[in-house]
Formats: structure tokens, sequence, C-alpha cells
């Protein structure tokens, strides 16, 4: 047993390891950055830097071909902590060796907490116009909207994992259960007078039986998005009251009663709502003189706190908004009154900054220690 636990214990802490876990690096950058150019940032970032395994296709089955970012990331972190634990000693002599380490440890833990929890969405906001919230821009949700009071509407939001999954939901709000019946991940739809030679619909209701949906590639490009489709069946007390048609494409929402009560069924982008909302006042565009290239653009926004008086604040390139754990980022612009910001969740935002610093504290220091070293060993000779 403890012949075993020394052998392992040599490896964590072999610097070995570390030549061969940096290559493995080297190479899955290099991998991922040729990527890029089929599967975009999201998804290369999703298949080779967020997960532990890198998976291929050979033919209908996807096997692990190459470790991921998480696990090549945690091993340099276990073999790091494990080379201090046993060969590092404590001493002033070494104290920035240790900072900077620490530095590293920090930098790997904090890329890892940030791929597990940071959040993306955005907002986009034509002059004048007011929103509490954001939208993710690849995932979609299927949202039922009981209106039948006036002054409030109580929405029940399906995320799109949910219909992918053909799981039943019977939510305690509603009268009627939700069945998925069909889900495309990505579609074209098609009036069904321009596309005779569409196989029939499954819909029986609202928009669904005028409509033809066709199944597409699911693609991954970065200035391109997947529009699903999905068809939902109702079921009340009473039985059936229908399949529906849902997909972002059909634009309007579509209208229904169920016991005496109002509701609209439409898929749309997910949602992210805030307790305060954000106006835009003024959006900046600027290019170069006789171009149409953009030289700077900016956002003027008024953030609506309730119970608070709003104070206005101007989004540029590197001039975030920062409030209550999200960040609103200038990320880009439709026309010329019409504005698009990034707003991130990532609690770990500082860490980057906090471990470089101390990297760069801890080698500084320790260039320090070993002049002054040097500069003694002189004098006394």
């Amino acid at each position: 047993m403890a012949e075993s636990f020394r052998i392992v214990r040599s490896i964590f802490v072999s610097l070995r390891l570390t030549v061969v876990l940096l290559s493995l690096s080297i190479i899955l950058i290099f991998w991922a950055t040729l990527d890029q150019v089929h599967l975009g940032v999201w998804a290369v970032q999703q298949k080779f830097f967020h997960s532990f395994l890198v998976f291929a296709k050979l033919g209908d089955l996807q096997v692990p071909v190459y470790p991921g970012g998480y696990l090549i990331g945690g091993l340099l972190l276990l073999n790091l902590v494990s080379a201090h634990a046993y060969r590092f000693k404590a001493g002033w002599r070494k104290s920035g060796i240790w900072m900077a380490h620490a530095g590293l440890i920090l930098l790997l833990v904090g890329e890892i907490v940030s791929g597990l929890v940071q959040e993306d969405y955005q907002m986009r906001l034509d002059e004048g116009e007011t929103k509490n919230y954001s939208e993710s821009p690849r995932l979609t949700e299927l949202a039922i909207i009981d209106e039948t009071d006036p002054n409030f509407d109580d929405v029940v939001a399906i995320p799109e994992a949910v219909l992918a999954h053909g799981t039943v939901l019977q939510v305690p709000r509603l009268p009627f259960r939700v069945v998925p019946r069909d889900y495309y991940p990505n579609s074209t739809l098609q009036m069904r007078s321009q596309a005779p030679g569409a196989p029939p619909s499954i819909a029986t209701m609202g928009l669904g039986p005028q409509i033809a949906a066709m199944p597409l590639e699911v693609t991954y490009k970065q200035d391109e998005r997947n529009m699903p489709t999905a068809f939902v069946e109702l079921v009340g007390t009473d039985g059936s009251l229908g399949v529906w048609a849902v997909s972002p494409l059909l634009g309007m929402p579509q209208r229904f009663q169920v016991a005496g009560r109002s509701f609209r069924l439409v898929m749309r982008p997910t949602r992210h709502y805030e307790p305060y909302s954000v106006t835009l006042e003024k959006f900046s565009h600027d290019i170069y003189p006789g171009t149409d290239i953009p030289k700077n653009f900016s956002s003027k926004v008024r953030l609506n706190v309730p119970d608070s008086p709003g104070r206005e604040i101007l989004i540029y390139m590197n001039n975030p908004l920062r409030y209550s754990g999200l960040t609103y980022y200038q990320a880009g612009y439709d026309g010329e009154h019409t504005t698009i910001l990034q707003v991130v969740r990532n609690p770990s935002w500082l860490v980057p900054y906090i471990a470089c610093g101390a990297i760069a504290l801890g080698l500084m220091t320790q260039f320090l220690i070993h002049l002054a070293a040097f500069a003694a060993k002189r004098r006394r000779a």
C-alpha cells in the first residue's frame, strides 16, 4: 500500500507530468483554433475547453479521442499543488516562488469556476426603449402566458432542452399538460401552399396546419443562430386541446382559451429578468471619414432602480456598466438607433486580475531576493 502511494505521489509531483500536460494543452489550443472555422467560438469552448474529454464522431457513435480543457487544467492544478506539498520548503528565500505559484493556482481555479457558472445574454434596445430582461443568443424557451388578468401576465417558461427530451410537464399553474410530440433543433418554415411536396403536419391547431416545418443541419457559426421548431400537444382534464407548432420563426404568439382563461403560446429566446430596468437614451455610432469602418460606438443609458433615483451611464468599448453582479458591454449595433449590449454574469471576473498580479509580484519578489543576495556576495568579495 505504501509503495503504491509513493508511485502515485511520484507521478503527480513529477516535472515530466508538467511538460506532458503543457504539451497536450498546446496541441488542444492548436486543434481548437483550426476547428473554430467550422464550429464557431461558443461551440469550440464547449467541445474543447469546457469538457473533460474531446469527442469525435466515428460512424454513428461519439467516442473520446483527446483530453479536454477541464481534465488537463485539473491535472495541472493537482500537479502544482502536489509539487508544493512534497518538494518546496517554506522560507522567505522562496516567497516569490510561492507567490507566483499561488497566482497560477488561482488562475486555474478561476478559469474552471468561470467555465461552470458564467452566463451570457444580450440586450437589444432601440432609442427610448426600456427593458428589464436580457435574452440568450443561443437558447430558446416555450413561453405559455396567462393573460386573463389585464394588469398582470403569469408566464410559465419551458426550456428548449425539456422539449428536445420529450419530457411531459404538468405545471400546477396551468389547467393542462404539455406533451412534446416532435422537435427540430434547427429548421425553416414555409407556407404549406408554397411547399406542395412537404409531408403533412402533425399540428392541428393555431398556425401549425398552414405551415410546413423542414429540419436543417445544426449550425455552429458565430453569425448564425439555430431556429428550432417543436410540436406540443396540450392535454386538459377533458382531453386533448390539439397539437401546436411553435418556433421563433413564427414571430407572433398564438392565442387560445381554456376553462375561461386566455393564453398566449410563443417560442422565444430564453429571457433573464432583473428587478431593475435599463433605458437607452442615445446611441452614437461614429465612423472614420469617407469609409464605413466603425470608429466608436457608445450607448447612453439610464439605470432605473425601484425606490431610487435613476442614474445615467455611458457604455462604450472597454468601459462597461457593472451592476448587481452583471456586466453590460457595448457589443454591437443595428442601424443608427439600436444598440446591442452583451450581458455577462461571471462571479469570478476579478480572479484573473488578482492571479496575474500575484504572479507578477511573485516574480518581482524572487528577482529582488536573488539580486540582494548577489549584491551581498559581491560586497563580501
